[in-house]
């Protein structure tokens, strides 16, 4: 596995700290990022997930704690649109450049209004997808909110 990808090239361009590690991506998963959380031994507030939802017809990044929801009603509210709900899987793996189970924030082939649940910014730290199945970086939330240009919102239902 190469710990080299544009989110990871990303990271390094945004001068920001983090670590990469890697873990044993189960495609079977019934919920990847609690998988991902079991696997690193890590509490699952701090093993962040990235979802590619559509605002109003238009796309954005959800970041939210691997064993929470995220509410559509309260992500449209975060970014002030009337609905949201989840992109097709196709879809999001085009616009981002990533494959399902390895779509990370960082790098995405357009940069698109991100949000990260409030919760998790308060975190010491966390972790978040490489840009690759097995792939994580752990990295100060408040550097990622920065780097992102994300908004913190309470979005978890």
């Amino acid at each position: 596995m190469s710990k080299t990808t544009r989110a990871t090239q990303a990271l390094t361009k945004a001068g920001l700290a983090f670590t990469v590690h890697t873990y044993d991506y189960d495609p079977n998963a019934e919920r990847i990022g609690m998988q991902a959380a079991e696997s690193l031994g890590e509490d699952p507030a701090r093993v962040l997930k990235t979802l590619m939802a559509e605002l109003d017809g238009k796309p954005v990044c959800v970041v939210l704690p691997s064993d929470k929801e995220v509410s559509m009603k309260k992500l449209a509210a975060a970014f002030g649109g009337k609905s949201a709900a989840m992109m097709k899987p196709a879809l999001a793996e085009k616009l981002t450049g990533f494959v399902v189970g390895g779509i990370s924030p960082f790098g995405q082939k357009k940069q698109v209004p991100t949000t990260i649940e409030i919760a998790a910014v308060d975190q010491p730290y966390v972790y978040m997808n490489g840009g690759q199945r097995g792939l994580q970086v752990r990295l100060d939330p408040k550097d990622a909110l920065k780097a992102l240009n994300a908004i913190a919102a309470a979005i978890t239902a």
